[in-house]
């Protein structure tokens, strides 16, 4: 009988801990306004909600690509990418940890930050480029 394939399972890290080293990463790869959001108990399918906007579709590509080789390389439960071609909103599901990649003019029009009123702002690491 064949054995189920396994999803790589995540250090113990916390979910607090990942979107900090998350907010740093986008921050270096120069994303701007990022916000992160802890809707737990609030969002049914995530903890944290990390909004930042790309100044085009190469630079949003580039942003969800860091995010990508982050989780990898530090073995997070990554689920994919939706809205990766068109790059003027770039979902990113990092199972506990939803990442929201949007161009300026299409991340005011979706509001996320107004959707997630009611979830808690979490202080951005040091360094860290704040929502204006």
């Amino acid at each position: 009988m064949k054995k189920k394939p396994t999803l790589p399972t995540t250090p113990g890290i916390p979910t607090e801990q990942k979107s900090q080293m998350l907010a740093t990463l986008l921050d270096e790869k120069q994303g701007e306004d990022i916000v992160v959001l802890d809707v737990t108990g609030i969002c049914p399918i995530a903890e944290h909600i990390i909004v930042v906007t790309g100044r085009g579709q190469r630079h949003a590509q580039s942003l969800a690509d860091a995010a990508l080789h982050l989780a990898k390389e530090h073995k997070f439960v990554s689920f994919g990418t939706e809205g990766y071609d068109a790059g003027t909103w770039i979902l990113v599901d990092l199972n506990d940890i939803i990442i929201h990649i949007f161009q300026d003019e299409v991340r005011h029009f979706y509001n996320i930050e107004g959707l997630w009123a009611e979830g808690k702002r979490v202080d951005a690491p040091t360094g860290v480029a704040r929502e204006k």
